[in-house]
């Protein structure tokens, strides 16, 4: 399936935004609004409100703010980046707050890569935090998914008591975005942006 531009994939609604947003302004480091217009294509009000965001949270600092020059213009305002986090973009909400909504996932796709083996109760321990626990029922049904979409591999099939074990696949890692289960039952790789299975389908 051919990959679609970026500016027909990605939205503030989605973290496909977020995340290319996030890209330029590493990338640039002190820029204004036009310039991550430009290197992302996306639409003015979605980059901005995902900047406003991003200040009120303390990532960026506002360095020049705008001013009448006297001829009914403004001058454009200057943003710098102050915590670079690393690649994943910061999930926040406008007044700067923590969006917590698919948390959970990111916590299972960033621990399958760093602990090996796992059955999928392992994976909830070690995926868990205090802040942001994570339920085996969630687990058991992600890998399951992930297994179908050819992520990972059974190590060793459930047998009794003993639950399935499963491994990331070698070049199952395929960026920072943890795969995603969709209602009409297919798993939609936002890395990739494409679909990579769907029930009945198998692998695109």
């Amino acid at each position: 399936m051919p990959r679609k531009p970026v500016h027909l994939t990605a939205d503030s609604r989605r973290p496909e935004g977020r995340q290319v947003i996030w890209e330029a302004v590493r990338r640039l480091r002190r820029f204004r609004l036009k310039d991550v217009e430009e290197a992302t294509r996306l639409k003015e009000t979605t980059i901005k409100t995902y900047l406003t965001g991003l200040t009120n949270a303390g990532y960026l600092r506002r360095v020049d703010e705008q001013q009448h020059t006297g001829h009914a213009r403004y001058r454009p305002a200057w943003w710098e980046l102050m915590q670079d986090v690393g690649v994943d973009a910061p999930r926040v909400r406008k007044d700067g707050t923590e969006v917590t909504q698919g948390r959970a996932r990111e916590q299972l796709w960033r621990t399958m890569r760093i602990i090996g083996e796992f059955n999928y109760r392992e994976l909830a321990v070690q995926a868990s935090t205090e802040a942001h626990p994570v339920a085996e029922s969630d687990v058991k049904h992600y890998c399951r998914y992930l297994h179908h979409a050819g992520y990972l591999i059974c190590t060793r099939p459930s047998a009794g008591r003993n639950e399935a074990r499963y491994r990331l696949v070698p070049r199952g890692y395929t960026g920072p975005q943890p795969p995603q289960i969709q209602r009409v039952r297919q798993v939609w790789d936002p890395n990739l942006q494409q679909v990579v299975w769907t029930q009945g389908g198998g692998h695109e």
